[in-house]
């Protein structure tokens, strides 16, 4: 623990970003007069860098880009690969892990060691990989890379410890799985073929073992070849030659017939009786044409032949579909006996896999489920019923059902809202789903002890919001929100939307929730804000629209010396947004400036709608387009369910509304907010009336120039390079003041594959932005604070902060009587404070002079819709947190932290003096801070646009915390990075999945009780007894011994230039969130073991290198010496 101690005794603040223009240094510490009182703040702060620890702690979602899938029947959890190098291994609900390889190479395929706890994954660098299950955290044991050959397929039979590996040259080695090195056994691709063969038959395709005799090993070759190759006599029983490619080849359980897929789209069938042509051959969606032939069909990419002993065999294949109709909709076959089902799925199919009750595969199979991996979703299939109904699936696969577009994260939430919106968003779920349990239902989790109610609220590019429950790392999905509800459908082409945002008019970029009150704002890209209120009752409403005048143009900009007591703007006429003096425009009425344009983007029901239970429109808010000119995206919103006030602005100006009024109270643009006090010089330009097109996706032209590059070219600047980042991260076109242009669609689904970094240089718009003096309002909070410093006490104030580093403070007076509140309006007083920062202002907060902080004021939630009771009236419930209600001993007064993207500073008010001041970055921008709560007290928390996770103490501005987290940061992450108290954070690590992450020292300590445990030690189910005369006849199974045939001693060491082995890293991890102690100690030691006996092998094969070598020269010495033995001297 550390005391901070600072005397105020006419204190001045030297630091470079202190106010400019403003007095706000040199008072003294809690007394509103001028006159210097030396006082002293005592804050005890407790946080110490021991606290922090930055890890990540679950991943949310559908796996982006997925390549492969596996399942363990026994354990019966389920592993899907992506392109990217991830794995996630999914159990029951709870169970939900996500491992990455570090070389990030794509998964081709996937086998699981079945009943044994661990996964072999093989890549696309042609390295396979052992990983442990048995842990929380799995971890790579072994890896083992081919250096000549390119590995096309991969076989581990069950209960075996040899993995047969096939190659793009047609070549077949075997692992062994114990130690993971090669086998000197290799099938060599023209040994397997006959040597009048002219041709390669191509890479390896398939590999099985036969289920009638498990020395018998088929190997599928793309180009139509199948061998039998049997293991112990080491050559082929049968070759087929058919002139079709094969996709892949499945047993029947009894080993004496098998299946195959083509590229044609047929089935062949084949008899090991008659080998010389298939048993049969079906083309199943092939029709017969006029002419007699078949018409082409699709490649079937996969086939499965399962028996069941109560009905006719499974065949379910996917593709194979007739070349006839375009843009047919990809499917999974299912044939069961003589009836043909067709599932058309939404997006292609990656991998199928059919469920079995048994692992042995000369069983009957008895399948009951098909889970089908698809390129954006994951869905099972219940064979067991005859109209093949579809699983509810538990984990959240669906966050990306349309684009994210924005996040925010609520810890330690009220625990009556998740019960609440869980029960009215129960009502609205699909129906038709299977009866029966999930099948993919393996692993352990329990409910840990730290855990409490956490909530996730997503917006999307269709105009969705999400919410979901966070609690105990877990991701369900509570109530679904549609904000496009709320307008008219708008028709394709027309209006104004359509040149504004064509593809996702209804884009949400922001929210905001009050928990306690239950108020809910959203942001639309279309400049515009809905605000909802929350009901457990339906009702008839008709929704008010409130339409703002928030317009500016580069002219209306004059020269310094005209500044001088006069309005920012030389005409009060269609350029300059509404005064709020003026009288405020009628609910549903527009503003009356008599311009044609004056309209907004998108039309609001005007008749009364029939609402749901759940959230509930009360209020639009519309920003209009002026003179031709579109209406500038919304850059910050805040919200005060006490106050009844809603505050947004953009890069003209902000405006302030009444939402219980329903009247709009300010509109001005920042300049006006400074009158006299103005901090910069603004000087004229002469304004282009060009139009230019430009577009919210456009690449930020081909000059590699670096944004930190440019944002130091000018002090002004600094805000610019924010805002190049915003007109990517939010996917709008941000319009330049001094050019005026039209707007192309973008599409939120095209955005996510051309964001990358932030390393991009910036287009000729973006570029003038930086030139331009117009300020965006940036961030705004209300709360209870002093406007002035002569204030004696705390009153409700606007925090406004600016994209040049300026905070202005607008004191407001609200009638606290709840009938006046309803009738008389509220005043606004002109800018009181004005403060100053470094760069770009991103988050305000308040502290008490103890040093915690203080809450915004709210009102308790109340239902407005709920039945009248006579004996209870419903009235405002307020709940204040005011600074000057703290303890006597703090005095009045408060503390306020303000972080912009440079800088962070702590003032106190109402004497304005800055204490503290923290320059965060230099070389970097912030791109989110949050003044979050940990182990019980408050930190600020920054995420930095070079990757940098940092945490600071309060008041003093200590560095806690600074972790290189992310090396290079793209815009998905930057727009959805979002930090929340508890330690905690989260952001978008792929268009389709969450990823969570703690900075917290305990979560990071707990984390391994909140995980879920993949594996479980359960009994591998007997092999059934197969009888006296199928034993007999059967061949001789059991009594195959791969270890005679595969080991050292047999088939001899493997060539070393072909694989090398690579001990795996992984496991140390693994032990460091594993119990320390013995335990920890010993696994290390044994690694450490591991590693020097792999050195002692590597010097014994050296050792034998040499003792061959010796023996060589000894040999040749000799017959040198007997050569030469008789000979005359003259005869050499």
């Amino acid at each position: 623990m550390k005391k901070f101690r600072k005397v105020l005794d006419g204190l001045t603040t030297s630091s470079p970003g202190g106010t400019i223009g403003s007095p706000s240094c040199g008072s003294a510490a809690g007394t509103p007069t001028a006159a210097p009182t030396p006082r002293e703040i005592d804050v005890q702060e407790t946080l110490v860098s021991e606290n922090f620890q930055l890890c990540k702690t679950v991943r949310h979602g559908f796996p982006y880009q997925p390549t492969a899938l596996a399942f363990d029947p026994v354990q019966k959890i389920l592993a899907i690969g992506s392109r990217s190098g991830g794995v996630r291994i999914l159990g029951r609900p709870g169970v939900d892990c996500y491992c990455q390889h570090e070389s990030g190479a794509a998964v081709l395929q996937l086998q699981f060691l079945i009943n044994e706890g661990a996964l072999v994954t093989a890549c696309a660098d042609d390295t396979l990989h052992l990983w442990n299950l048995r842990q929380r955290r799995p971890a790579v044991l072994h890896s083992l890379k081919f250096n000549r050959e390119r590995i096309t397929f991969c076989h581990l039979p069950f209960q075996s410890k040899w993995l047969y590996v096939g190659t793009e040259r047609g070549n077949t080695h075997i692992v062994n799985i114990e130690s993971f090195i090669l086998s000197g056994y290799v099938i060599m691709w023209n040994k397997a073929i006959e040597l009048s063969t002219k041709t390669h038959p191509g890479p390896v395709v398939h590999l099985s073992d036969s289920p009638k005799d498990e020395g018998k090993l088929l190997i599928g070759f793309e180009s139509g070849t199948i061998v039998q190759w049997d293991l112990r006599a080491k050559k082929a029983d049968f070759r087929i030659y058919y002139d079709e490619a094969i996709h892949s080849v499945s047993w029947h359980h009894e080993g004496k017939q098998f299946m195959c897929s083509h590229s044609d789209g047929s089935l062949t069938l084949w008899n090991l009786r008659n080998t010389t042509r298939p048993f049969q051959v079906t083309f199943p969606h092939g029709k017969i044409q006029k002419d007699g032939r078949k018409e082409s069909c699709k490649p079937i990419l996969k086939v499965e032949y399962k028996t069941s002993r109560s009905s006719e065999p499974f065949v379910i294949f996917s593709g194979g579909l007739s070349y006839d109709k375009a843009g047919r909709r990809p499917t999974l076959t299912i044939m069961h006996g003589k009836a043909i089902t067709v599932l058309e799925m939404d997006y292609p199919i990656v991998e199928f896999m059919v469920l079995c009750e048994t692992p042995y595969n000369n069983e009957v199979q008895e399948p009951y489920a098909v889970v089908v991996l698809l390129e954006k979703d994951l869905i099972v299939v219940d064979l067991t019923q005859s109209n093949f109904p579809v699983f509810e699936n538990p984990y959240p696969m669906d966050i990306h059902e349309s684009p994210v577009t924005c996040t925010a994260y609520f810890a330690d939430c009220p625990p009556d809202i998740i019960p609440i919106l869980y029960s009215i968003g129960a009502k609205h779920k699909k129906t038709g789903y299977s009866q029966k349990e999930w099948p993919i239902s393996g692993g352990t989790w329990t409910l840990g002890s730290h855990t409490y109610p956490e909530i996730i609220i997503t917006g999307h590019a269709d105009g969705s919001i999400k919410f979901w429950d966070a609690s105990a790392i877990t991701l369900q999905m509570l109530y679904k929100l549609k904000t496009s509800k709320v307008f008219e459908k708008p028709k394709p082409g027309e209006g104004r939307a359509a040149e504004l945002v064509e593809e996702d008019p209804f884009a949400v970029q922001m929210v905001s929730w009050c928990p306690q009150s239950r108020i809910f704002c959203v942001v639309g890209i279309s400049a515009h804000i809905i605000l909802y209120r929350f009901s457990k009752y339906d009702a008839n409403t008709q929704i008010v629209s409130l339409e703002v005048r928030l317009q500016c143009e580069s002219e209306d900009v004059i020269s310094p010396s005209e500044n001088e007591n006069n309005p920012c703007f030389s005409e009060q006429g269609s350029h300059s947004p509404q005064p709020h003096h003026q009288h405020p425009a009628s609910p549903g009425n527009r503003t009356p400036e008599g311009i044609k344009d004056s309209i907004p983007c998108l039309k609001v029901k005007d008749r009364v709608v029939r609402v749901p239970p759940g959230y509930q429109s009360e209020l639009v808010i519309q920003l209009l387009w002026v003179d031709g000119e579109p209406p500038q995206q919304i850059t910050s919103l805040d919200i005060n369910s006490a106050y009844g006030l809603l505050a947004f602005g953009n890069c003209n100006g902000v405006a302030v509304v009444d939402y219980l009024q329903k009247t709009i109270l300010l509109c001005m643009s920042t300049l006006d907010l400074y009158g006299a006090a103005d901090p910069y010089q603004r000087l004229t330009r002469s304004p282009r009336r060009n139009r230019q097109s430009t577009s919210g996706l456009t690449e930020l032209t081909d000059n590699q120039q670096s944004i930190d590059m440019e944002r130091s070219k000018s002090p002004t600047s600094g805000h610019a390079s924010r805002r190049a980042m915003l007109q990517q991260l939010h996917g709008v076109t941000m319009y330049s003041h001094d050019e005026h242009h039209t707007t192309a669609s973008y599409c939120w689904s095209e955005r996510e594959s051309r964001e990358n970094s932030f390393s991009r240089s910036r287009s000729s718009s973006v570029s003038s932005i930086d030139r331009d003096t117009k300020e965006a309002v940036t961030t705004l909070q209300f709360g209870e604070s002093y406007g002035r410093k002569s204030d004696a006490l705390p009153t409700p104030c606007l925090w406004v902060g600016t994209s040049l580093g300026v905070v202005l403070l607008i004191p407001m007076s609200i009638p606290t009587d709840q009938e006046e509140r309803m009738e008389e309006p509220v005043t606004i007083g002109p800018s009181g404070a004005v403060l100053m920062l470094k760069s770009s202002v991103l988050r305000f907060a308040f502290l008490d002079l103890v040093g915690a902080l203080i809450q915004s004021p709210y009102e308790v939630w109340r239902d407005l819709n709920a039945p009248e009771d006579p004996d209870r009236p419903r009235r405002r419930k307020l709940v204040h947190f005011s600074p000057s209600s703290s303890q006597d001993a703090c005095g009045d007064g408060h503390l306020a932290v303000v972080c912009s993207e440079r800088q962070a500073k702590v003032f106190l008010m109402p004497s304005q003096s800055c204490l503290f001041v923290h320059n965060i970055t230099e070389s970097s921008f912030v791109l989110r801070a949050d003044v979050v709560s940990v182990c019980n007290s408050v930190c600020l928390a920054c995420f930095c646009a070079n990757g940098h996770v940092m945490t600071l103490s309060l008041p003093s501005l200590r560095p806690l915390m600074d972790v290189n987290y992310l090396p290079l940061t793209d815009m998905r992450i930057a727009r959805t990075f979002c930090f929340t108290n508890g330690g905690q954070a989260l952001y978008l690590s792929s268009p389709t999945e969450i990823q969570r992450i703690t900075y917290s020292q305990e979560m990071c300590d707990n984390l391994q009780e909140m995980l879920g445990e993949l594996f479980t030690p359960i009994e591998t189910p007997e092999a059934q007894n197969r009888g006296f005369l199928k034993g007999f006849f059967g061949g001789n199974a059991h009594t195959f011994d791969r270890e005679e045939l595969f080991g050292e001693a047999a088939a001899g060491k493997a060539s070393r230039s072909l694989a090398q082995h690579i001990p795996g890293q992984g496991g140390v991890e693994g032990m460091k969130v594993a119990a320390s102690g013995a335990v920890g100690e010993l696994a290390r030691a044994r690694i450490a073991l591991d590693e020097r006996g792999q050195r002692l092998g590597e010097l014994e094969e050296r050792t034998a290198l040499m003792m061959t070598s010796a023996e060589t020269f000894s040999k040749h010495a000799h017959e040198l010496m007997l050569k030469c033995k008789d000979k005359k001297w003259y005869q050499f």
